[in-house]
């Protein structure tokens, strides 16, 4: 077992349970971002307790800046979701390690819900984190996802265990923050229970989402021709499952997903193939979605 340690509160009282639950089996990996001035420290301070804890500490350092229209946020997560998974596969001390523990708690999953509301986000969205999930051969699991902040901060007090505190935690700018800030205090007054009512609300979405995934692979299976799409196959089909199994596609195939607009269009241009020379040629996802015949097609941007 390795636990993505950051050094924070949360990732702290991670490692420390897992460490109580699994004395000896237990690694580290600490991820070095390197986008503040505290970075080295928090790294120094993951090795120091490392070393007071008796656990292995792998320490990679990562490019997480942003690309133009990419959130700071998102490209923060994906490079330490990169990074956790090479150095599993690669650094000789986590040899034989087939499961990771992220440190996401039961306030986390409020904030992606709300973020995903926020957006009119579908199913898939609504559905927040998994607690467990498979990605490059490796088993990743959440098991805090139903652990309030605040009980994990008072599990290291009192423990005596000490974190560090990241500034950028405090900066509003970032709305995951100002929800942290303004909302979740609103709803604990309101709906004390919140926590457990929301958790159940992604639980429902993530059940409906995995019936729709299903409905998606058989459809998927029956409208390809070469691997692809055929159009004519796919205009049989209703307008809903139309769009499911095209976003299944591109998201099983092609690792992209398309906004709302560049789906309704995708929708109508394929509509419109009725003839052998209407041509397609659409921006979907992170790349282009055309007409090749009888099939349709996605290529990666240039």
């Amino acid at each position: 077992m390795a636990v993505a340690f950051s050094g924070g509160a949360d990732s702290t009282a991670l490692l420390l349970d897992c460490v109580r639950q699994w004395p000896g089996q237990v690694r580290a990996i600490h991820i070095h971002h390197g986008l503040q001035d505290a970075a080295d420290q928090f790294a120094n301070h993951c090795q120091q307790l490392c070393e007071q804890l008796q656990v292995p500490l792998v320490q990679c350092k990562v490019n997480a800046k942003n690309e133009a229209g990419q959130s700071p946020e998102d490209a923060a997560r994906r490079a330490r979701y990169a990074a956790l998974s090479q150095a599993v596969h690669t650094h000789p001390a986590l040899q034989g390690v087939k499961d990771v523990a992220v440190a996401q708690h039961a306030d986390d999953q409020v904030e992606t819900l709300l973020l995903a509301l926020s957006r009119g986000a579908g199913l898939a969205g609504l559905a927040s984190m998994p607690a467990k999930w498979t990605r490059d051969g490796l088993q990743w699991h959440r098991p805090l996802l139903n652990v309030p902040g605040a009980k994990l901060r008072e599990y290291l007090l009192d423990a005596q265990v000490a974190w560090v505190e990241d500034p950028t935690n405090q900066d509003e700018q970032f709305t995951r923050n100002r929800i942290r800030a303004q909302l979740l205090p609103a709803l604990e007054r309101a709906f004390p229970q919140f926590r457990d009512t929301f958790a159940r609300s992604a639980s429902h979405a993530a059940e409906a989402q995995d019936i729709l995934n299903e409905v998606a692979a058989v459809d998927l299976a029956s409208v390809q021709e070469y691997g692809s799409p055929n159009i004519k196959a796919v205009q049989q089909l209703s307008l809903a499952r139309q769009s499911l199994v095209l976003r299944h596609w591109l998201k099983v195939q092609h690792q992209t997903t398309p906004s709302a607009v560049q789906m309704t269009e995708l929708l109508s241009q394929i509509a419109a193939c009725t003839t052998r020379g209407h041509q397609l040629r659409l921006k979907v996802g992170r790349g282009y979605v055309r007409r090749e015949g009888p099939i349709l097609e996605w290529s990666a941007e240039n």
